[in-house]
């Protein structure tokens, strides 16, 4: 069992791929923060916001957990508008 909330049914080819991934990440606790936001956001997300979670995902769970929490900044260009909503929608889940 994932834990996603949303069923994929509907969704492009593309939203379903990023959706898989953001729930099947190898850690639990990047699972259920990703996880949960593409179950809340991904049907709604522009073309240029889903490129920019294709991009956000390939950085290792350990260094965008850090990231997220605020342990540890990540480089320039993964740090756009799409992380600072992940970060906001972390905050504000607070089982994650």
């Amino acid at each position: 069992m994932t834990g996603t909330t949303r069923s994929s049914g509907g969704l492009d080819d593309r939203r379903k791929r990023l959706l898989f991934r953001c729930w099947h990440r190898g850690t639990r606790e990047m699972d259920l923060i990703l996880g949960r936001f593409a179950d809340a956001e991904i049907a709604a997300m522009r073309d240029d916001e889903l490129a920019e979670l294709e991009r956000l995902i390939e950085v290792p769970d350990p260094d965008l957990y850090a990231a997220l929490i605020g342990d540890q900044p990540l480089p320039p260009e993964y740090t756009g508008r799409l992380f600072e909503r992940i970060k906001a929608f972390r905050a504000v889940d607070h089982d994650a």
